[in-house]
């Protein structure tokens, strides 16, 4: 799980798996697999090296070298 913040401060966590694509307009926004939007104050690059060293920790890159 990757951690986030909604724009009210409040942290949570996210499965990265569920992340279907990212928009950032100006707001980064998750889409997910579900159709749900949620809107953090992460940006691109931040979120896109929590989910790589989350891969790293649960060994996903094992089967993509």
């Amino acid at each position: 799980m990757i951690r986030v913040t909604r724009l009210g401060g409040t942290s949570y966590y996210v499965n990265p798996h569920q992340i279907e694509y990212i928009e950032c307009n100006p707001d980064t926004t998750l889409i997910m697999l579900s159709g749900k939007r949620l809107v953090v104050k992460e940006d691109y690059e931040s979120l896109f090296r929590s989910i790589v060293d989350y891969r790293k920790v649960i060994g996903a890159f094992k089967n993509e070298e």
